[in-house]
């Protein structure tokens, strides 16, 4: 899981109270013993509880976390529980409640991608696109490791991954497998991944040495063609499907053939609910 440093936490609270607290502060309960209990308003794989609690923690509270991060949660579970004042529950709980809610909306998302591959290849790897909020990316990776997804791609600098955009400025003089040869040589530790979006191109990018191919926007009917062709190959080269892959789909891409199913729908899934109550102590 990636690593959410205090700093961050402190940077979003610092942003919804740079100064004081002008409600609380003039009811004259900032000092009043108190209480917030946050429990799951619908059903969800909870996420960022963790991070919630220590937002809490820097703003003075104790925190018991009833329900850890990936946890399949019923409505009305109670997920975590904060002593304060009325003044350290205030200046946090919207921006604890707030996170939980958006991460956890992202991991749902992605837990039901991930049961509904499973549930005829539980061998298929689902992983998510770099296509995140910009800036999010730690908070994304959060939310889809938590969901049971793997990253894509954490940026271009990390994997080697050729699509249309780089073979058109190739030259045509030389053979692609030549072109995919230097890409390896520059890169030797790194598998070469090379995106298709037809069958027979899928096979090509095969025999010039792709490792790793990523079918776009395939139907669940032609990615099964191109696992049956790309079964001639030894080694054969792994059969990613990316382009439109969510729930409602997953299970028909895993069952075709593919590998790994990459995906950005989880970004564009709506926030979870977390109820928050606060309470004298």
């Amino acid at each position: 899981m990636p690593t959410i440093h205090d700093e961050d936490l402190a940077r979003i609270l610092l942003g919804d109270c740079p100064y004081s607290d002008p409600t609380t502060e003039g009811l004259g309960i900032s000092r009043t013993p108190a209480r917030a209990i946050l429990t799951a308003r619908h059903d969800m794989t909870v996420c960022a509880v963790e991070e919630a609690a220590r937002m809490f923690e820097l703003s003075g509270a104790s925190v018991r976390i009833v329900v850890p991060s990936g946890t399949r949660a019923a409505a009305g579970t109670l997920l975590l529980e904060a002593h304060g004042t009325g003044g350290s529950l205030h200046r946090t709980y919207k921006m604890a409640q707030t996170l939980m809610e958006i991460l956890s909306g992202i991991a749902t998302a992605t837990r039901a991608i991930v049961d509904a591959a499973h549930s005829v290849n539980p061998h298929c790897r689902v992983t998510c696109t770099r296509k995140h909020m910009p800036g999010m990316k730690r908070w994304a990776l959060h939310a889809i490791e938590t969901g049971g997804a793997a990253p894509h791609r954490l940026g271009l600098s990390d994997y080697v991954l050729v699509f249309e955009e780089h073979r058109s400025l190739l030259d045509g003089n030389v053979s692609l497998a030549d072109h995919f040869a230097r890409l390896k040589a520059f890169s030797p530790e790194r598998r070469l991944a090379a995106e298709a979006s037809e069958v027979e191109e899928a096979v090509l990018l095969a025999q010039a040495g792709a490792e790793i191919v990523q079918v776009d926007k395939m139907t669940p009917e032609q990615v099964a063609a191109t696992a049956e062709r790309l079964r001639a190959f030894s080694p054969r080269p792994l059969l990613a499907a990316a382009g439109g892959v969510n729930a409602s789909n997953a299970a028909a891409y895993a069952a075709a053939g593919a590998d790994l199913l990459v995906t950005s729908a989880p970004y564009l899934a709506p926030p979870r609910d977390v109820k928050v109550r606060i309470e004298p102590a």
